[in-house]
């Protein structure tokens, strides 16, 4: 991988899905934090499939903490992965998101906390769009590792 932005959806495409994700955080009555959206395709080229578009509030890794939002549109996924040292908390801001893990597949909704341990494989989809807080320790490069080999360097990014 040449850098992060092989692994982001670019151009005409990202400026339409924005315009999208927008006007449905407005529908919300939500307003993001003021930051660049990173807009993953995981280097898949699918966004429509597996995707999904982060609001970094925070990753302050001296400070050992992160938290950011997660937009999923209606069908989009976040490949199966696990983390060797992040220990993450999903919380259900909006719309329903199905979380599968090691442990089972639950259906999570507005309110709805998951606690998200490292080592512990995960993938999340969106049935209609969803807002998800992800508040966990820092993200880091290296420390997320991909189901499929394909994304990053050999499942790692």
């Amino acid at each position: 991988m040449g850098t992060y932005s092989d692994i982001e959806l670019q151009g005409a495409e990202r400026a339409m899905r924005l315009v999208a994700i927008q006007q449905q955080l407005a529908d919300w009555g939500l307003v993001m934090p003021p930051v660049e959206p990173i807009m993953l395709h995981f280097g898949l080229h699918d966004f429509d499939r597996i995707g999904e578009t982060e609001f970094w509030i925070a990753n302050e890794v001296e400070l050992g903490y992160c938290g950011k939002y997660l937009f999923l549109f209606d069908g989009q996924a976040c490949p199966r992965h696990h983390h060797q040292r992040k220990h993450e908390t999903f919380f259900i801001v909006q719309g329903t998101v199905r979380m599968c893990t090691d442990q089972g597949d639950r259906l999570m909704n507005p309110g709805d906390v998951l606690v998200m341990p490292p080592g512990v494989n995960h993938t999340f989809s969106g049935i209609g769009p969803a807002l998800v807080l992800e508040v966990s320790m820092p993200t880091l490069l290296q420390d997320n590792f991909f189901e499929d080999e394909r994304i990053g360097e050999h499942g790692v990014i």
